[in-house]
């Protein structure tokens, strides 16, 4: 275990891999755990009763455990390089313990967040079930926040790397504390678009895919003056292009 973290090529493959097996766990959807099942609402309108039904059908455990493995399936790929930045500051001994305290610390925030998000997804099924105008008005939100000035602030965070202490109780407090920092920069430029595929009756797998290349693209880019700026941060596509027109160009000779 500790020699695998002495290479960046095996962090890369192994990360990768881990966030495709909980990919298509998802998209299996076992236990209906991405999936809101909904209740009888009377003509009167939301009530009490259909609250408790709502709640009866859907456990907290449960919707939890399907937002983090969304997480974990949409984010993995995003902690590639700040774990492959632990690694090379941590001594050979501590090298998992600190990457492992990191990752825990990460999706501990965005766990938190998802006690939130969960109330917001269970208020739009109760008030309105089965509508798609609880998920546009979040895709709203997200259109205005993507090109805000306040979530470049956040994403130019996303760039900033702690430098951890090399012994003890140190080295971890300093994984700790760069995981929840980490965590909370990534809420703050992507909680919108995290939410936007929950609210949708149908098709959430595919705005799923759809928002993890957008939120792993605009993590490519570079840090860039805040400002309100329609900027799609497609570096992920540029790079597709690129790589592709070069295979043609050797193909050609």
């Amino acid at each position: 275990m500790k020699s695998f973290w002495n290479n960046n090529s095996t962090i890369y493959v192994v990360i990768i891999g881990i966030s495709i097996a909980v990919w298509v766990l998802l998209l299996f959807n076992p236990g209906h755990i991405m999936t809101v099942e909904h209740c009888h609402v009377s003509a009167s309108g939301a009530s009490y009763n259909s609250l408790k039904m709502l709640l009866q059908m859907n456990p907290l455990s449960t919707q939890l455990l399907g937002w983090g493995l969304m997480v974990i399936a949409m984010m993995l790929p995003k902690l590639i390089y700040p774990i492959q930045l632990i690694s090379r500051q941590s001594l050979k001994r501590s090298r998992f313990m600190n990457a492992f305290l990191f990752v825990s610390a990460y999706i501990a925030v965005w766990m938190l967040v998802g006690v939130f998000m969960i109330g917001i997804i269970m208020a739009a099924n109760l008030l309105m079930p089965m509508s798609y105008i609880p998920a546009l008005g979040v895709l709203i939100v997200a259109i205005i926040w993507q090109f805000s000035p306040y979530k470049q602030r956040f994403l130019n965070l996303g760039h900033d790397h702690y430098l951890l202490s090399a012994f003890g109780w140190d080295a971890s407090r300093d994984a700790l504390h760069y995981g929840f920092q980490h965590g909370i920069w990534c809420v703050g430029s992507g909680w919108a678009l995290m939410l936007f595929p929950m609210l949708l009756p149908t098709g959430h797998n595919l705005a799923m895919i759809i928002v993890t290349f957008i939120m792993l693209s605009e993590h490519l880019e570079n840090p860039q003056y805040p400002r309100w700026k329609i900027n799609p941060r497609l570096k992920v596509v540029r790079y597709i292009i690129a790589q592709s027109k070069i295979k043609l160009m050797i193909k050609s000779r």
